[in-house]
């Protein structure tokens, strides 16, 4: 699943991430520890690792999206 970043706070590493329609979905540091990100700044695309659905969903892990 992609995303854009809506905020960011490098001091707790925990933000939100506005899914493609418009749910905004908050993630905490958890989901940057193992990733190697350090920093994430607002409108930056991403992938999204989430389990649940629903109200229920839960972001696991991001990746920035980079182009290959």
């Amino acid at each position: 699943m992609q995303a854009t970043i809506a905020t960011f706070d490098p001091a707790t590493f925990a933000g939100t991430a506005l899914l493609d329609d418009g749910v905004e979905l908050p993630f905490t540091g958890e989901a940057l520890r193992g990733s190697g990100l350090r920093l994430l700044r607002p409108g930056q695309r991403v992938r999204l690792e989430v389990t649940g659905e629903g109200s229920t969903l839960e972001v696991r892990r991001l990746q920035i999206i980079t182009l290959t």
